[in-house]
């Protein structure tokens, strides 16, 4: 059964190049000229997977969350704001489990420094095992098999620009390794790889009473990340890497000196091209010097920065079908005394483009300011969903007990205040 969901997965992932015409056409041939034929495809999907637990629990918002060694996945400029002067965090995933995948499995290992009040340095390792797939000839016999993996090493840096604002980019190296060198119907294919850039901007605030504890704070974060080239498993016609715009907020209430309620809500869009209509004589796609005629929409084989800025633009329904490729994720947050945490979570995406639909749960433990566990559960709407039993159980680990907050230091290397 794992085995032969791996090979599925592979299967996938190779023809994801096709998948943009087919589906177009697909629809055409049918007649039905529905959204729900026009879902976004890319190749590396695992880079956006939510890594971390705690914000798994909160419906996978983590934009505007207050900072954490996870936050170089999420958005590297809040680092900067980070209360511990280094940090670490280990976090794992089993993947399919409710379909009877046993060897499948996700991880994320991040760490971050600040190497002075106003830089922060951060380095992460992302990897996804995808099982072992037993390969046959089209006899059925047995032609070897393969362990299938994809990973992504990513460095950080993060600079406060201003006292509440900050900045941060990350440069990652992704591996894809699906096949190994196997062919398929005489095509050799190749493990695919590339470089991308994450760009992010963080703002926080705060204001409250010293004796009661009372209080707000709001933070706004945004980040485009995975910007880089189209990566090819040795077909003809490259895919597009999962670019993401992901904008969010957080609101954190101060009831006293102990307790606190964080309320968080992410926005995500995907920047890839959405896939066109194409133009149909009685039922047949038609054809002009080879390519597929298109009746609405635009050409999905274009480059990176045309696909990136024409993602707001390309959907054939026009701006009713962009706003439908828009996800939401919310949750809520509660802590006592900074040892204890409760989650809920929500995440939302419209049917017609993909219909991840879910709850999340999770809990947050901290032991001596300095050692944490944070474990997550979600709860599919629809039955049956491939989701289902999925958790993740994250370890966190601030090394160094010294603060070297910036809400708590306003002078500058010289003792002066700013």
């Amino acid at each position: 059964m794992t085995r032969t969901l791996s090979s599925i997965c592979l299967l996938g992932c190779l023809t994801l190049p096709l998948l943009s015409n087919a589906q177009g056409a697909g629809a055409a041939l049918t007649g039905q000229d529905t959204v729900a034929y026009r879902i976004p495809q890319m190749a590396l999907p695992f880079l956006n997977f939510t890594p971390d637990a705690r914000s798994a629990g909160l419906g996978d918002a983590g934009v505007a969350l207050s900072p954490d060694a996870n936050a170089v996945f999420w958005n590297p400029a809040k680092l900067v704001f980070a209360q511990k002067d280094h940090g670490l965090a280990l976090s794992y995933t089993p993947w399919l489990r409710s379909i009877g995948v046993d060897d499948m499995y996700f991880t994320f290992l991040s760490g971050y420094k600040k190497v002075s009040r106003n830089d922060v340095i951060g380095l992460s390792l992302m990897y996804f095992d995808m099982g072992t797939i037993d390969f046959t000839t089209i006899l059925g016999q047995p032609a070897g098999s393969f362990n299938s993996k994809e990973y992504a090493v990513t460095a950080s840096y993060s600079r406060r620009l201003f006292q509440n604002f900050s900045m941060g980019v990350n440069l990652r190296y992704i591996n894809s390794n699906l096949s190994g060198n196997y062919s398929v119907n005489g095509v050799s294919l190749k493990p695919a790889s590339t470089a991308a850039v994450d760009i992010s901007a963080f703002y926080q605030n705060e204001v409250r009473d010293d004796v009661t504890g009372k209080g707000f704070k709001w933070s706004f974060g945004g980040i485009i990340s995975n910007i880089g080239g189209k990566v090819s498993y040795g077909t003809s016609e490259p895919a597009p890497i999962p670019t993401n715009l992901k904008l969010g907020t957080a609101l954190t209430l101060y009831t006293d000196k102990f307790n606190k309620f964080n309320f968080v809500l992410d926005l995500n869009k995907l920047m890839v091209p959405t896939p066109p209509v194409y133009q149909t004589v009685n039922g047949v796609v038609q054809y002009n010097g080879g390519n597929p005629v298109i009746a609405q929409g635009k050409n999905p084989n274009r480059s990176t920065l045309s696909s990136i800025f024409g993602s707001f633009s390309d959907a054939p329904g026009g701006f009713s079908e962009e706003v439908k490729e828009i996800n939401i994720a919310t949750g809520i947050e509660y802590w006592y005394n900074e040892q204890f945490a409760a989650r809920l979570g929500y995440y939302h995406e419209p049917r017609v483009k993909g219909g991840r639909q879910y709850f999340t749960t999770g809990l947050g433990i901290r032991l001596q300011q300095q050692y944490g566990i944070d474990f997550a559960y979600l709860i599919p709407v629809t039955q049956g969903s491939p989701l289902a039993q999925t958790f993740r159980i994250s370890l966190i680990i601030d090394i160094d007990k010294k603060a070297k907050s910036v809400e708590a230091d306003d002078s500058d290397d010289n003792g002066n205040q700013e």
